[in-house]
């Protein structure tokens, strides 16, 4: 069975950094296309990085230029760096494959003003 295992989140000032893991047991994070996405209070859940099996990247707009996406597969884990956080990046954050339709049980992002 495969399960997607979310850590990193947290407690940060705007400006701050953060990086997100997503390990995956199970399954090869290196032959799954990778999603991150993230849900705010209230909001629907919105893409925010990709990372492909070939390792190309792609960034919602709001992202883009701040946060990275990355893939260690010997650790068979995703990341994604977040950096010059903003009090809206405030959400829970999934790691998602789309292939199977599996999701992380999220963990939670918060920054303060």
């Amino acid at each position: 069975q495969v399960q997607l295992v979310e850590s990193g989140g947290g407690l940060v000032q705007a400006g701050g950094s953060l990086r997100l893991s997503c390990a995956a047991y199970g399954s090869i994070i290196s032959s799954n296309v990778i999603v991150w996405y993230r849900q705010a209070p209230g909001k629907q859940r919105e893409w925010v990085a990709v990372i492909t099996t070939g390792g190309s990247t792609n960034y919602a707009d709001s992202v883009k230029g701040r946060f990275a996406i990355s893939r260690d597969n010997a650790k068979n884990t995703v990341y994604l760096q977040m950096n010059s956080l903003k009090p809206e990046d405030t959400a829970v954050y999934y790691c998602c494959v789309p292939s199977t339709g599996e999701w992380g049980q999220g963990t939670q992002v918060t920054v303060s003003s």
